[in-house]
């Protein structure tokens, strides 16, 4: 089974409104999860998307960070760095479930249930075309780009 933009949940986003996924097909579409907002990888990730952004646009596609944070938390942390994409509020884990990027995980000695760093990329037919899991921050950016510039 191919996974689809039409078959993923509609979330709370910062800008407030509602984003429905399956309403970007016709467009690229860039899901990057992160764990949580002002950490520092989350941080770096998120400066390193909107660092390149604009090249994003112009391959057009839509970039979007989701994590479990509250929209109100999102709303600071996008202003606080300025991201010029909204950040949606996944507060109820559908679509973490969706795409299973939610794993146990270590934290200081305990094991914790988190989101492991992932990126999706879907094409304008609204297809899944590339998935990366177990993300490293360091040029994860720049690779996405490159993907997406590649359909």
């Amino acid at each position: 089974m191919t996974l689809e933009l039409k078959t993923l949940p509609e979330l709370a986003a910062t800008g407030g409104a509602n984003v429905a996924l399956a309403s970007l097909t016709g467009k690229k579409v860039v899901l990057y999860f992160y764990p949580k907002d002002n950490t520092p990888g989350c941080t770096t990730e998120g400066i390193d998307f909107a660092r390149l952004h604009a090249d994003f646009v112009a391959a057009g596609a839509v970039v979007l960070g989701v994590s479990r944070d509250s929209v109100k938390s999102h709303e600071g942390f996008k202003c606080k760095h300025a991201f010029p994409f909204e950040l949606l509020s996944d507060a109820d884990e559908s679509l973490c479930e969706a795409l299973a990027v939610i794993k146990m995980k270590n934290m200081y000695g305990k094991q914790v249930r988190g989101i492991e760093r992932s990126t999706f990329v879907f094409d304008a037919a609204g297809k899944l075309a590339r998935e990366w899991r177990g993300v490293k921050v360091a040029d994860h950016a720049q690779e996405v780009l490159a993907f997406v510039q590649s359909l």
